[in-house]
This record gives C-alpha cells, sequence and structure tokens, in this order.
C-alpha cells in the first residue's frame, strides 16, 4: 500500500492555514492537531527543535496507524526522534525517515510548514 500525499487525503486543511503559535510547541517537543471526523478525519503533527519546524501526517509506514498512544508523545524520551508508539519504530526528525524497526526505510508523509510572524502554517 502506498501512502497518499497529504494534499490529497479527506479533510486535508488548506494550504495556508495556520496550526499555532510557535510558543505552544516547547522545544524540542511535538504537538498533534485534527481536522474533520470520520472518514474526512486528518491527522497531523509538527515537531519544533531548536533549528527548525516539521510536520508530517501521522501515520506508522508500517501499520498506518497513529505514532502516538498519548496525546502529543511523538518524540522519544530523548526528544531526537520520532517514535511509533505501536511498534517501537523510530524516525528521523528533519526528513521522516524510519532508521529502525519494522519500517525501515520507509519515511512518514511530510506536509510543508512555515513560520510567519510567530505563527506556525501550512505552506501555500
Amino acid at each position: 500500500m502506498t501512502a497518499l500525499p497529504w494534499h490529497s487525503r479527506p479533510g486535508a486543511p488548506a494550504p495556508g492555514t495556520t496550526l499555532c503559535a510557535l510558543y505552544e510547541i516547547r522545544t524540542p517537543g511535538a504537538r498533534g492537531f485534527l481536522f474533520g471526523e470520520g472518514r474526512a478525519r486528518f491527522d497531523m503533527f509538527v515537531v519544533r527543535t531548536a533549528n527548525e519546524v516539521v510536520a508530517y501526517v501521522n501515520e506508522c509506514p508500517h501499520a498506518f496507524t497513529p505514532l502516538e498512544t498519548w496525546a502529543d508523545k511523538f518524540l522519544t524520551l530523548a526528544e531526537d526522534e520520532i517514535i511509533c508508539s505501536t511498534h517501537g519504530a523510530l524516525f528521523r526528525i528533519n526528513d521522516g525517515l524510519c532508521t529502525s524497526g519494522p519500517c525501515t526505510g520507509k519515511a512518514l508523509v511530510p506536509i510543508p510548514v512555515t513560520v510567519h510572524a510567530g505563527m506556525i502554517r501550512i505552506s501555500p
């Protein structure tokens, strides 16, 4: 099964959508966002590090399940990698590539984001 690009999924927010203020995500930290309901539900998350802000579809490329079991818990204890709480797969923050686990070599589906005037937005 091939993952759909983020913008082709039901419920995907439009480019330009404001997600939150930058200060609302600690450094390092992550926060999930849901849009829509039912079959039109779109689940994504943003990760903030000292150097960047990135976003991905909240879906493990192995089982196509959400990555986190507890709200906004997308990072390892060391907060240096993204983790799938179901299978323990590890992903690099900067590009979403799986480096360990059942989906090694696959990657999370990226969502382009920008920070403008202190707000995180989906890139146009």
